[in-house]
């Protein structure tokens, strides 16, 4: 069986030549990541993507019709970035725009996975609730403090819609590694060897050399191992690249862990069949006792104001310290604005004798006071004395004017949490219709 990854993420692009080249042989099954929580909570509890429009319906403009002409089911994973049923329904209304465009008619699958508080609750006050971290609890305020909150499916909703013959699956946030695991598992291969490869092919061709989130990757699933090959000739997988993702974001280097279970890497192996193919096998899968789903929920904190700036003098520089504890305390003493209400601090870069980039982050209650705090912060440190000085003013220069940015609302996790389920699919609202007929 082979199985298609577009790319590292979706809108991330990919060469058109290599998705060509994928589809020059027979595809059964495409997939595509479309979203993280590595760019942080914001993006959740907005409601918006971290991908941009048109790079998104690039990716799947090209790919979709290929996908349709060849029956290979295509599935994407945490659609618009956070996964969110705002963000799932921002992707559907992509694909049937592009439907309409290309004249394209399939069986289109939704999974949503968001939960409501009332859910996460239950599981608190049941001891349901697991810590991913002793220094984050989860309390009953935090959860009716969330304004969203969503669960991480695994493999069992897309497998639900797989044996439904869907032929684009939209998933809300769900396991990277659920999307290329799911059809291996559904078409009867070892677990084992279906987790590991979707863990190595999640990221595109992040396993090839030269490393691109941003192309093609191929997987040959076989009964007893898998081969990985980029799509792309001017790109090689090497043993070594293909062992190093395996690895990437695992805290234990022999085990990933699903919601479905574990699978222990101890006994495989990776083997170079050809410059630019890889061959692995000795993955198992050990079904978990207990059954568990990751949830993730934000709320929002305030809003934030920033300005950058740079300081070119060694004498401010190295007078640094002393500037930003005199410009704190002179925000503190000369507004009305109670100390709870805001956030100040100053992220530097560089260091060196001559530059130090500065970036004044301001966050308040209300996007008003942010705004008064940065403005404080900046005109106080453009001006602030210290001992020795010789300029009269400007201690800092600015690229931009104006120099206060808007950033907007301010989200911080509440929940980042595992929920004990009675069953993996218990989150999941899944949805098929006909789309183009």
């Amino acid at each position: 069986m082979k199985i298609v990854s577009l790319c590292g993420l979706l809108g991330y692009g990919y060469s058109e030549e290599s998705l060509n080249k994928a589809f020059s042989e027979k595809v059964d099954y495409v997939g595509v990541d479309a979203g993280s929580t590595d760019p942080g909570p914001y993006y959740l509890g907005s409601g918006k993507s971290f991908t941009d429009r048109g790079a998104v319906k690039r990716d799947l403009s090209l790919a979709m019709p290929k996908a349709l002409e060849q029956k290979a089911p295509f599935i994407i994973g945490t659609a618009g970035g956070a996964g969110s049923k705002k963000h799932t329904d921002w992707l559907v209304d992509i694909v049937k725009e592009i439907a309409k465009e290309q004249n394209l008619s399939f069986k289109l699958g939704i999974i949503y996975s968001d939960v409501d508080k009332t859910y996460v609750m239950e599981k608190l006050k049941a001891g349901k609730i697991v810590p991913m971290s002793e220094t984050f609890p989860l309390s009953e305020e935090a959860i009716e403090e969330s304004e969203t909150i969503v669960s991480q499916v695994g493999i069992a909703p897309i497998l639900s819609l797989l044996e439904q013959k869907a032929d684009i699956i939209v998933a809300g946030r769900a396991c990277d590694t659920a999307i290329y695991a799911a059809p291996c598992i559904y078409e009867g291969y070892d677990p084992g060897l279906s987790f590991h490869m979707a863990k190595i092919m999640e990221c595109g061709a992040m396993c090839a050399e030269p490393v691109a989130a941003a192309d093609v990757m191929q997987g040959y699933m076989e009964k007893d191992y898998f081969e990985l090959r980029p799509a792309n000739p001017t790109r090689k997988c090497s043993a070594e690249r293909a062992a190093a993702h395996t690895m990437y974001e695992q805290t234990n280097p022999y085990m990933i862990y699903e919601p479905d279970g574990a699978i222990d890497l101890k006994n495989s192996k990776f083997e170079q069949i050809d410059e630019r193919t890889v061959r692995i096998t000795g993955a198992v899968f050990n079904e978990a006792a207990e059954k568990t789903l990751k949830l993730e929920g934000v709320k929002k904190v305030g809003y934030r104001t920033i300005c950058i700036g740079g300081i070119y003098d060694p004498l401010t520089i190295a007078h640094f310290d002393y500037i930003e504890k005199t410009v704190k305390d002179f925000v503190k003493n000369n507004t009305n604005i109670k100390s709870d209400d805001y956030m100040l601090s100053f992220r530097t870069y560089g260091g060196s004798e001559s530059s130090l980039g500065v970036l004044i982050d301001a966050v308040g209650k209300t996007q008003e006071i942010a705004d008064t705090i940065c403005s404080l912060a900046r005109s106080r440190i453009l001006h602030c004395d210290y001992d020795g000085r010789k300029s009269s003013a400007g201690n800092m220069a600015f690229p931009f004017s104006p120099s206060d940015i808007h950033v907007g609302e301010v989200y911080e996790f509440s929940v980042f949490h595992l929920a004990k389920v009675d069953s993996l699919s218990e989150t999941a609202v899944i949805k098929i219709e006909e789309v183009g007929k």
